[in-house]
């Protein structure tokens, strides 16, 4: 297993999956190598990669110190995206999924990886035609980053309900606010990190999975949150892609908040047993977003997921005006108080609207700040 590398703690990186649309039925467009090839002429922070079918793309910032410096250089990526699909004719969007491509019309991205994964998962590969935005947490050290990664999951509920926006599949409602995880929970190595605190145990596991052949590399696991030590990180990988650039800045200025909170006060040590409801907590998420019950891990205590929330995000106000944040924290308390994400908005746009292309054109201008 990789050395885990040294990162400034509470640094951050985001990578944003991004659906690329045509104008006319606001269908998916396999134009990412076109979309590569006119972003390479342009000097970016970050990268502009391609993702696992061709309609699809990703764009990453480079190591940022505040949520700030996240949402600019998303603009700039973002701005230049939007330029470069309005010279193909075709349109960015976010949204954890396309809420009527037919998955079997996707075609791979010619590369080795995929070409193997494609191999390997069969029509999984296709359906993994979804969007997410991950967010990088810099660590200070091995150790430490599980410590981070098992305090995060208590997290994750929060993480779902206020970015998810996939409620349509496949032209259908699926009742989900979040039916994206759906998909990747169905590959093998998905759900959660085994516990441990030990960074010595963690490469014993490693070492385990890699002999039997199931991994080959960290990229293997599909986990909710994985450490990265290649970057000195850990990637926490729940977020649906919103469908703003500045929600997915305060997103990522909720986790440095989070993290500075626990790194600043140590505020528990988290237990194997906090995983006993980890699963109906993300499920509950999932389904019912903002409206979802919570189970407080420690105590047994049912909640609804709002009002845990809001909490939180009042614990963690110091930290978030220390870190640059507080407005981000703003925009997330006022957005869970009300219940509204993007999913909220996907749904009431098409009920106004219905017709689900008029939602994804309204959601490509979302997009590009309009």
């Amino acid at each position: 297993m990789e050395t885990f590398q040294h990162s400034a703690a509470l640094s951050l990186g985001v990578e944003l999956e991004l659906q690329l649309v045509n104008t006319h039925d606001y269908d998916l467009a396999p134009y990412s190598d076109e979309m590569l090839r006119l972003m390479a002429k342009i000097p970016l922070p970050g990268a502009v990669v391609p993702e696992m079918t061709s309609s699809m793309i990703e764009i990453s910032t480079g190591v940022c110190h505040s949520s700030n410096e996240v949402l600019g250089q998303l603009t700039l990526i973002r701005d230049a995206l939007v330029r470069c699909a309005d010279k193909l004719n075709i349109a960015c969007v976010g949204g954890g999924t396309h809420p009527f491509q037919q998955w079997h019309e996707q075609r791979i991205y010619d590369r080795p990886r995929f070409r193997q994964l494609s191999e390997l998962y069969g029509y999984l590969s296709k359906q993994f035609t979804i969007f997410g935005q991950h967010v990088h947490i810099g660590c200070p050290d091995a150790d430490a980053a599980l410590l981070m990664l098992h305090r995060m999951s208590r997290y994750i509920p929060h993480f779902i309900a206020l970015s998810a926006s996939s409620p349509y599949v496949q032209g259908h409602d699926t009742q989900f606010d979040s039916a994206r995880l759906n998909s990747v929970f169905a590959f093998p190595m998905s759900g959660r990190a085994p516990f441990t605190l030990s960074w010595d145990e963690f490469g014993q596991f490693f070492a385990k999975t890699t002999r039997t052949g199931v991994v080959k590399s960290m990229k293997d696991f599909y986990w909710d949150i994985r450490p990265k030590p290649e970057y000195g990180t850990i990637e926490i990988r729940v977020f649906d892609t919103p469908l703003t650039v500045e929600r997915a800045a305060a997103l990522s200025g909720f986790v440095q908040a989070l993290a500075a909170w626990f790194l600043h006060e140590q505020p528990f040590v988290p237990q194997e047993d906090d995983y006993m409801v980890y699963t109906y907590n993300r499920f509950q998420a999932c389904r019912f977003g903002l409206e979802a019950v919570y189970v407080e891990p420690a105590t047994g205590e049912h909640m609804p997921l709002r009002e845990h929330i809001a909490a939180t995000l009042k614990r963690i106000e110091p930290h978030a005006r220390d870190m640059g944040a507080a407005a981000a924290i703003d925009m997330l308390r006022m957005s869970a108080e009300l219940a509204v994400n993007d999913a909220r908005w996907l749904r009431e746009t098409q009920g106004r609207e219905r017709l689900l292309a008029e939602m994804v054109r309204q959601g490509a201008q979302r997009f590009r700040g309009r």
